[in-house]
């Protein structure tokens, strides 16, 4: 769906040129949600401003649907980026128009006929749960209601591309999440393909299927959200697992010690019993614990092992699909 290939942006600076996109590649399947996260100044707002050509990149090219939209210009560009919805950082409904009225906003500058855009309207004040508040404007609506209704703005047009910039700053855990719920709703019902770009690692667990981590203009990490969390050595892992502590008096009096990544619910409930009866071990839990990525439960433990079978137990659970990582307490020997 969407692919960018060795994008570059610089910016004048006040000590000469500031690199803010450094050859970044990327592909976003059709129907998911990427999350692209890092830190302040990593480039993740420029990739998205890009990625709708609110800038132009200096180098590279961006394609939707297989079309480069840096080759593009004129008419051609403007029916290329109307399949492409933005909700930008920030409040930035139009005060004088009803919550209705700012969702109808592309359809009329798109010419769609009365009766059409009504319907349309209360489609999608129905999607982001604001029917009751089609008359109200902006200042009568909470921030997480502005937001939702700038998301239905940005649907109006039907895109297949929807980009949220930070479309939960600033907000509460219970309005975050009726935000993200919109979001996934639209990947849900419409097909919508959605890049959020977030500073906040809680919206990659709840809705994305896949994460881009930007460092310095550079994606340094890039997979499918499930698949880095088994890596302990990523990012990723380290931002959304449970946290494990070592404390090597205790880890010390076992003959293997182990960091296990468990992700689905049949690993997450039988695993560590049935490598316990088959190989006839103590495993006892020293740490870590459960959460969930999207509907995913995925458990990150630190286990102790005792019985002359512990690593054939622990190679077991590597062949069994569980990650396994052993750390330096007790007399370890080479990952499973």
């Amino acid at each position: 769906m969407i692919t960018v290939e060795n994008l570059t942006k610089t910016f004048p600076g006040s000590t000469g040129q500031v690199r803010a996109l450094d050859g970044v590649n990327l592909d976003v399947a059709a129907g998911s949600v990427l999350g692209v996260v890092g830190p302040s100044g990593a480039g993740k707002s420029t990739l998205a401003r890009c990625v709708a050509l609110l800038e132009r990149p200096d180098s590279g090219a961006i394609r939707v649907d297989g079309t480069d939209l840096v080759s593009l210009g004129g008419t051609a560009l403007r029916a290329a980026r109307r399949q492409i919805g933005v909700v930008p950082q920030g409040d930035s409904l139009l005060r004088q128009r009803t919550a209705a009225g700012n969702v109808a906003l592309p359809l009329e500058s798109a010419g769609v006929p009365g009766p059409q855009r009504r319907t349309r309207v209360a489609e999608l004040l129905d999607l982001v749960g604001l029917t009751d508040k089609a008359g109200s404007y902006p200042d009568q609506l909470s921030g997480g209601q502005r937001q939702r209704i700038a998301v239905a703005r940005a649907l109006a047009a039907s895109p297949s591309v929807l980009l949220a910039d930070e479309p939960t700053s600033a907000l509460d855990p219970d309005t975050t999440g009726s935000v993200l719920t919109v979001l996934d709703r639209a990947r849900a019902e419409l097909g919508v393909t959605v890049l959020v770009v977030t500073h906040d690692m809680g919206v990659v667990r709840k809705i994305c299927d896949d994460v881009a981590v930007l460092d310095g203009g550079r994606v340094v990490e890039h997979g499918k959200v499930l698949d880095l969390v088994a890596d302990a050595s990523s990012r990723t892992a380290a931002a959304l697992l449970p946290a494990v502590d070592q404390n090597p008096a205790v880890e010390g009096a076992y003959d293997r010690v182990a960091d296990v990544v468990l992700v689905g619910f049949a690993a997450v409930g039988a695993l560590l019993p049935e490598a316990t009866n088959r190989f006839g071990v103590d495993l006892n839990l020293l740490g870590g614990g459960l959460t969930r990525l999207g509907e995913t439960p995925v458990a990150r433990f630190r286990v102790g092992l005792t019985g002359e079978r512990s690593d054939s137990a622990l190679e077991w659970i590597a062949e069994a699909g569980g990650a396994v990582r052993r750390t330096l307490a007790g007399p370890q020997g080479v990952a499973a």
